[in-house]
This record gives C-alpha cells, structure tokens and sequence, in this order.
C-alpha cells in the first residue's frame, strides 16, 4: 500500500458502526483485506484527478463487494482491469453487476483526466436484520463520512466537485463545500445523469 494512502485507509478501517453498517474495511477478515489492497490500488491508479464524484453510499452489490466506490465486481475487474492488480473478495466465480455502477463508469470513460469517485458514507448501511440490502445513511453515519471526505480531499488536487444525487448534495452543503449537483443515474435519472455530466465536461474543455 502506498504510504500517501495508508493512514486513511487505515482510518477507514478502524470505524466502529452500528449494526445496521458495515465497515468493508474492517481488520479480522481476509475479504476485507483483499477491499483494503483494492482501494488502494483504486487511489493510486486514479492518478492527478481534477473532479470528484460523490455518491451517497456503496451499494451491497457494489463498494461493499469491492472496497472501491461505483464498482460492482464486474466494473473493477473488466474496466478497471484485473490485469492492473484488483482482486475479487468474494468467493465463486460469478462477477456481482450493479446499475449504477455500470452507468457511471460508460458516462466517465470519456473525461480527462478520469474523475475520482467517493460516497458521502464510505461504508454500507442495510436495513435492520438484511445485510444484503441498502438504506439511505443517517445524519450521525454522514457526519462521519464527513470526516473522511475532508481528509480525501486534502490528498488530491480537486477542483471540481459533483454530487451525485440529493443526499450527497446536503451532505455536501452542509459541510459548506462548493459543488456541482447532477442527478443519479438510479431509478430512471440516467438519462439525466448523462447530459448532466456532458455539459460539466464541456466546461470543463471550454
């Protein structure tokens, strides 16, 4: 793990949840180990980005499987490239695919230099009792996703941000960030997603 990186993937790590999260990153569990190396590799590999994406929280098919925001199994191991060093955390064959995840990385493959990608909660939050479902994060849960988004934006030259969605965009407002709104792609908002994130990249060549 890169030394620029480690004291907040350590961070990360170190979080104690209620028991309705979990911390994907979470020492005691080699699949976790295998989401930390992942996350990493994803920071490194992302290089001098400009612009970030902010979402509101992985998703269980998604970041929670990958350690890596907007990835779904399939999206880390085919665009991101297993070849480059991503490991599945999971066990079997079978690649987890997620919509949105799908839907973000064919939007952001065209800007240059790539976006970098983060949620305003870092880690999963599930309905009571189903660990493999999703619920929108609390304020207590985004005002520790504060904290870390802080901190990623002190390790990266960011000029640009963009929240995906209206929860990233309170949370955003709230810690009094300057940022760009676009909608999700989620239940019907690719559509606007897409034209959303064209007309940030047109300014962005202008």
């Amino acid at each position: 793990m890169s030394d620029r990186f480690a004291p907040f993937i350590d961070a990360l790590s170190r979080v104690r949840l209620t028991r309705c999260a979990c911390n994907q990153y979470a020492h005691g569990d080699r699949a976790n180990a295998i989401r930390r190396a992942n996350l990493a590799l994803y920071l490194q590999c992302i290089g001098d980005p400009r612009m970030l994406l902010v979402g509101e929280a992985p998703s269980h098919r998604g970041g929670r499987l990958t350690g890596i925001p907007f990835t779904s199994e399939s999206v880390m191991m085919r665009v991101l490239g297993a070849e480059r060093g991503f490991r599945k955390a999971t066990p079997g064959p079978k690649l987890s695919t997620e919509a949105s995840a799908t839907m973000v990385w064919a939007t952001i493959g065209s800007i240059d230099p790539l976006p970098l990608l983060w949620n305003a909660f870092p880690f999963h939050p599930f309905r009571d009792g189903n660990p493999w479902s999703n619920r929108i994060p609390t304020a207590e849960e985004l005002r520790i996703g504060a904290l870390f988004l802080e901190r990623l934006l002190r390790l990266f030259r960011i000029e640009q941000i963009v929240a995906v969605g209206r929860l990233a965009e309170r949370s955003l407002t709230h810690l009094g960030i300057e940022h760009t709104a676009v909608r999700h792609p989620s239940q019907g908002g690719k559509q606007k997603f897409i034209s959303g994130m064209a007309r940030l990249s047109q300014r962005r060549r202008a």
